[in-house]
């Protein structure tokens, strides 16, 4: 049996740091296709706001925040399951979203689409093949 944690512990998010190959083309997506926007960059030394042979980015869309870090020419690294995702966004406006990347051109794979636990979800592709889905709570929505 555990202890209950001290009241003072507070989980406030978590930050998927993916590695991928093109550090500089993988934040050009996630602003110009899913409208993100970019933290800032890390070449090893400093914090630098304009991609010159960057090591590590954050990118930021509303609250969620996502890290990149460059592999140097390694693959994409996913254990994920068949119809698994790599990360999931909880948002508010999945509709007005799954339109807008569409408009942008992000591959759309499945959805909108009402789910049975109460989620409204569409899934993208990424440019490095990561499965983002985005969800909207639809449990306390008027009948």
């Amino acid at each position: 049996m555990r202890a209950p944690a001290p009241a003072s512990i507070n989980f406030l998010s978590v930050v998927p740091q993916f590695t991928v190959p093109d550090l500089v083309g993988t934040v050009a997506y996630y602003r110009d296709v899913l409208g993100f926007d970019v933290v800032g960059y890390w070449d090893g030394t400093q914090e630098t706001a304009t991609p010159t042979d960057p090591v590590f980015a954050i990118v930021k869309r509303g609250q969620a925040q996502l890290f990149f870090n460059r592999g140097d020419g390694s693959e994409i690294r996913s254990g994920r399951a068949e119809g698994a995702y790599d990360a999931y966004f909880h948002v508010v406006g999945v509709d007005t979203l799954a339109e807008e990347l569409r408009s942008r051109g992000a591959e759309i794979l499945d959805g909108l689409e009402d789910r049975s636990y109460g989620q409204r979800e569409f899934m993208v592709r990424d440019c490095n093949d990561l499965i983002l889905a985005f969800g909207e709570d639809t449990s306390r929505r008027a009948t």
